[in-house]
């Protein structure tokens, strides 16, 4: 009788659930709140800007505001008389947003047979590539900023930063001397500190590697209160706090051939623009480098750049002429030194930039169930689930942000 009973009750399931080719309300709400959560995580480089909500039928353009400081109060006020005063001086910076997104397509089959839930993951794949998009968008903005400090201000161009080198003093490696530097010229430029005392830094973990051997490094339980840590905040030197990421900027030069990262130069040259190369050069085709970097290297002419105009399957030709000796390493230029990776640490200062808000309107979460097609899904077999995002960034004062350019003990390629 309770089996029969179990039967009957089956026949009449009207369980809602997430395979279901109709979604609740309840059920879009929570995946909907997932997506951001997981986003959100990812959202490192948008932490420390000027928040602006994206405004609903108010066009494709968002305005940040910049308020200029007051001058000096240097003139003595008379008895008795109100002094004129001072009005606001407010600079408008417009912005114009953009649209991004992407989906997953899930068949009828994988939601009923599959032990995972898998609109859950597909959630979570979703979030985790909308935060990392979204970050990305903004972190490209700011690492277009005009101030740089190349390692401790040693050298001053990317493509003279040093790494690898056995000579542990010869190395770029982010310093504490270094993060000091940029520290002061925000405090030059009267900068406010993000958090009402200290500059903000977003650092890459081989950076961290590199610094935190330093005896002056803090790392967060030194801190008086612990309760207000940044999102992947991981300690703090000379008032500045560091937020690690995989997703800090790496400038990574692409290698010269796809069989060979570096070439080699076939017989000396002698202050011509033509460079012939030797080697496997299958994988250089025509026109590949051209409008690149390059670097040359042998003993006796020591380290050289240029240009790429043009060039064949084995030779190059630069823009300018120079003099190279037979069997000079020809290393991809955009990059550090020998076409080491470089490392940007963003140390930034209150109203340096300005994103979107990622909430109310900035980034929905769309789930199109098995069925919903129509005639383009005759026998209801897909179903999708995917994001998309308005979002704009924008560099708001250049002087209350600085680059700091370094190569690092590992190499992380490109990102």
């Amino acid at each position: 009788m309770e089996l029969l009973k179990y039967a009957i009750l089956n026949m009449f399931d009207n369980t809602n659930k997430t395979t279901d080719a109709d979604l609740s309300a309840e059920m879009k709400t929570y995946y909907s709140d997932y997506l951001i959560d997981m986003a959100e995580p990812k959202l490192v480089h948008d932490q420390f800007g000027q928040k602006q909500p994206i405004p609903k039928n108010g066009g494709k353009t968002v305005e940040f505001r910049k308020y200029d400081s007051l001058p000096k109060a240097l003139t003595p006020i008379t008895e008795g008389v109100t002094p004129s005063g001072r009005k606001m001086k407010v600079t408008t910076i417009t912005a114009t947003v953009d649209q991004y997104g992407d989906y997953i397509e899930l068949s009828d089959v994988i939601l009923l047979t599959a032990i995972d839930n898998n609109l859950t993951q597909a959630t979570k794949l979703l979030g985790s590539q909308a935060g990392r998009t979204l970050d990305t968008i903004t972190r490209e903005v700011l690492n277009g900023g005009t101030n740089v400090q190349y390692a401790n201000a040693a050298v001053n161009d990317r493509s003279a930063l040093v790494g690898g080198d056995a000579t542990a003093a010869n190395n770029h490696y982010l310093s504490v001397d270094a993060i000091k530097r940029a520290a002061r010229f925000l405090k030059v430029m009267n900068a406010e500190p993000v958090d009402g005392s200290e500059f903000v830094a977003i650092i890459h973990p081989d950076c961290t590697y590199d610094l935190t051997n330093d005896s002056d490094w803090k790392s967060p339980h030194t801190y008086k209160d612990t309760t207000e840590l940044y999102s992947g905040e991981i300690g703090k030197i000379a008032g500045v706090r560091f937020v690690e990421t995989t997703e800090a900027k790496v400038f990574h030069a692409e290698d010269l051939a796809s069989d060979s990262r570096n070439l080699a130069v076939n017989g000396a040259v002698s202050a011509s623009a033509t460079v012939d190369f030797d080697g496997s050069t299958a994988g250089v085709a025509e026109h590949a480098l051209k409008g690149r970097k390059v670097q040359f290297y042998d003993a006796t002419n020591g380290w050289q750049n240029g240009v790429v105009s043009d060039n064949t399957a084995t030779a190059i030709t630069l823009k300018s002429a120079l003099t190279i000796a037979d069997n000079a390493v020809i290393y991809p230029g955009e990059a550090g030194s020998g076409g080491r990776d470089v490392y940007s640490t963003l140390v930034i200062a209150s109203n340096a930039y300005g994103v979107t808000e990622i909430q109310g309107g900035g980034l929905q979460f769309i789930v199109k169930p098995v069925g919903s097609a129509g005639a383009a899904d005759p026998l209801n077999q897909r179903g999708t689930a995917g994001w998309k995002a308005i979002k704009t960034a924008e560099r708001l004062v250049e002087q209350y942000m600085i680059r700091i350019e370094t190569t690092s003990t590992f190499e992380s390629g490109a990102n």
